[in-house]
């Protein structure tokens, strides 16, 4: 009896899956807790492995399409069975021997010459000058695959017959021609135009959805401003080395945003809240989501407490939630339920953005390229490295003064970061 392969619950309202690559084939030998097959949910991508050893008989979901939580994509033959799975693709040399047939009758059709003399004669004749020879079977699908009409290719087999061969000479004959040819060709650059269609996957068709309801539910609006990073990069450079020593792990900036931006959150609660029916939701936790760039797209994972977490803490998830996005590794609850949310798009050198809000929440901070800029310090033209950073707001719940005060505090840790230890 052969075993299942079924979808399993992905979380609470994953009702359908689409089926990813498959990792095996029909008649691969496969171990218990191989993977098998990648699937892709709107949340995540997850491996599906084998619940037993055995050979994957049959596969009944191909790449890309859809199924249901619970439906057997395919079977697994335990045991014995993985032996008498095998054979099926040794199976696939047979049309080899089906092509080589047709030689095969070469001699018993000389051999009696003087009864089919009379008949095949005019019909030699008649394939010459109708230039309608007999194509044998491989000749044909030679044909088709290199794109070749009959009529231009010179039979060479007994009888009249076109071969292969034949096919594959003309074929030659092309390829050696003067490469002017193709070149005059009326229509230049049809290669250069092609279209590819792919399906979208389900986390792309769920962000999407996301991004368009933000847009289209949520009255949105982006304010910026300007911080200079010098006295963050001075603070780096001069403890870098004893904190890596001791946590393994480099200090980025990306602690020090969600430092100030908890500091942030707590002096204007609202970009904190949310938007739910007919009321404001304000929260007294802060879990704050860093989008990170995954295998299949942007995911957001959520730093859950993150007011209670230490630097290192904060440096060393980060660095895991990019490591296991890379590899579609995320589970499902580590993308729920963040209350503001942090992009960087300055990693990819991004100037200037105006990020869309991830609902429910109502806030989100883009942060940008870090450049060296001319600035007037205290009477003064000096060169900085600055950074603008923007804040996009659900102007719904959260009002322009509380959204520009915010960037400001934002903007105030960040150039003086010995505010975030006595929290000012």
């Amino acid at each position: 009896m052969p075993t299942e392969l079924k979808i399993p619950q992905a979380g609470e309202s994953i009702t359908e899956v689409q089926i990813g690559q498959w990792r095996k084939s029909e008649g691969d030998r496969v171990e218990t807790d191989e993977v098998l097959v990648e699937i892709e949910t709107d949340k995540a991508a997850m491996d599906l492995p084998a619940p037993v050893s055995g050979v994957l008989s049959k596969i009944l979901k191909n790449n890309g399409e859809e199924a249901a939580v619970g439906e057997v994509i395919a079977y697994i033959e335990e045991g014995n069975g993985a032996g008498t799975a095998r054979p099926k693709p040794e199976a696939k040399p047979d049309p080899k021997p089906a092509v080589k047939e047709p030689p095969q009758e070469k001699p018993p059709k000389k051999e009696p010459p003087s009864k089919k003399d009379p008949v095949k004669e005019p019909e030699r004749k008649a394939a010459g000058h109708d230039g309608a020879p007999r194509i044998m079977p491989a000749a044909r699908r030679e044909l088709a695959r290199q794109g070749i009409e009959a009529a231009e290719v010179e039979a060479t087999g007994p009888g009249g017959r076109l071969l292969k061969e034949d096919v594959q000479r003309q074929a030659q004959a092309r390829m050696e021609a003067p490469a002017p040819s193709p070149k005059p060709a009326t229509t230049p650059g049809v290669e250069e135009r092609e279209e590819e269609v792919v399906p979208m996957t389900p986390m792309r068709r769920v962000i999407a959805r996301n991004l368009v309801q933000a847009q289209q539910t949520a009255a949105l609006l982006t304010t910026f401003n300007e911080i200079d990073m010098s006295p963050v990069m001075r603070l780096r450079k001069q403890h870098q080395e004893a904190f890596q020593q001791k946590y393994g792990i480099k200090l980025g900036f990306m602690s020090f945003f969600v430092k100030a931006s908890v500091e942030a959150l707590k002096l204007f609660p609202a970009v904190n809240a949310e938007v739910r029916d007919t009321n404001l939701v304000f929260k007294n936790y802060y879990d704050i989501g860093i989008a990170v760039g995954g295998g299949r797209g942007l995911v957001v994972p959520v730093l859950r407490n993150a007011d209670r977490m230490s630097f290192a803490e904060i440096e060393m998830a980060i660095a895991d939630f990019a490591k296991r996005a890379q590899k579609n590794q995320l589970d499902l609850s580590e993308l729920k339920g963040g209350t503001f949310t942090i992009s960087n798009g300055g990693i990819y050198g991004s100037m200037l953005s105006t990020p869309i809000v991830n609902p429910p929440q109502s806030g989100i901070l883009g942060l940008h390229n870090i450049q060296d800029r001319p600035m007037a310090v205290d009477g003064q033209v000096v060169i900085r490295p600055m950074m603008y950073v923007a804040l996009t707001y659900d102007h719904r719940i959260v009002d322009g003064r509380e959204a520009v005060s915010f960037l400001r505090q934002i903007k105030a840790v960040i150039e003086d970061p010995i505010r975030i230890l006595i929290e000012v």
